[in-house]
């Protein structure tokens, strides 16, 4: 691929994923087209139809996740202050609303791909190391797995909606404290 048609590649995809954060999946193809600086032909000529591009911006979205993963575990910080930095970056509103935006699609779309499924694999089980050298440096629960974490991930960024109003108001404060239930120390005896 020539470096010009790249770049197009990848201004049409970013500006894809802004616009959908913004207005949904269905957003017009024409504003995703000016969002990117490109013409609707090279939209068209890139992406045949929605499917292609909304696939595309999953794949974008997972990349983007564990590239944001890798540099938090690499930051030099500790491995829960890595999981912190990380689950609170990727909760962010802009991020966010694209995980809304991206929730709302058959599975078939995206999460069926071979290459969202193998990005996604390999996202999570560098995750899941982040969270088991947390445990074995004592600063994470140890009854709190990998899981957890995407579960949490998915209740403030896909289904922000499904959210009491009072968290939803403030869904930062509410995933600081619900992070500082996984450490270490914050367990309470089971029943």
């Amino acid at each position: 691929m020539r470096a010009d048609a790249k770049r197009n590649l990848d201004k049409i995809v970013s500006a894809a994923a802004e616009v959908m954060a913004e207005r949904g999946v269905s957003a017009p193809m024409e504003a995703i087209a000016k969002r990117a600086g490109v013409g609707v032909g090279t939209l068209y000529r890139r992406f045949p139809d929605r499917d292609s591009l909304i696939a595309a911006v999953g794949d974008h979205y997972v990349h983007t996740m564990a590239a944001a993963l890798d540099e938090a575990a690499s930051s030099g910080a500790d491995a829960w202050n890595a999981i912190w930095d990380f689950v609170t970056w990727a909760a962010a509103p802009g991020r966010a609303a694209l995980a809304t935006a991206l929730a709302v699609l058959p599975e078939e779309a995206i999460v069926d791909r071979e290459e969202f499924a193998r990005a996604r694999e390999g996202w999570v089980r560098r995750f899941d190391e982040l969270v088991r050298r947390a445990q074995a440096e004592g600063s994470m629960r140890a009854d709190v797995g990998v899981a957890d974490l995407i579960h949490l991930l998915q209740v403030f960024t896909c289904h922000p909606d499904r959210l009491p109003e009072p968290v939803a108001s403030q869904p930062a404060r509410y995933l600081h404290l619900m992070l500082d239930g996984m450490k270490a120390g914050a367990a309470t005896p089971a029943a």
